[in-house]
């Protein structure tokens, strides 16, 4: 993730523009930054009295609803055959059709009915017709 630009540097843009009487598109230009970026500063600066950058507060983190990967795996084992809207069904709880889609992706489940690497019996310069 991208820094924020420091409360020092900051305060020397909008010094400029407020006191030295740059104009924001040139301010943009000598400190190679963008004018939306001053625009934001301005309205922060208007709003709560300081340049400061917010505290990122992250994302939510998704709770996964499979606790027992062991009990999933040997439950797809027994129920492969079946779609995963029927599995979700089937499993204990609450649980969506993509939730297990994940956890299949996550235990590395597959209906592929060949595995992924096969090396061709013919030669690039052999040809059946």
């Amino acid at each position: 993730m991208a820094q924020p630009y420091s409360e020092d540097f900051r305060q020397a843009v909008i010094r400029a523009i407020e006191l030295d009487g740059l104009k924001k598109i040139e301010a943009s230009q000598l400190f190679n930054i963008s004018r939306n970026t001053i625009d934001w500063w301005l309205q922060r600066k208007a709003t709560t009295g300081t340049l400061a950058a917010t505290a990122h507060q992250g994302g939510v983190q998704p709770t996964t609803k499979i606790t027992d990967w062991q009990k999933f795996e040997v439950f797809v084992k027994e129920h492969g055959d079946k779609t995963q809207s029927e599995i979700a069904q089937l499993w204990d709880g609450d649980i969506s059709q993509r939730t297990i889609s994940r956890a299949l992706q996550k235990i590395q489940y597959t209906r592929k009915k060949r595995p992924p690497v096969i090396a061709n019996a013919m030669k690039s310069n052999e040809r059946h017709f």
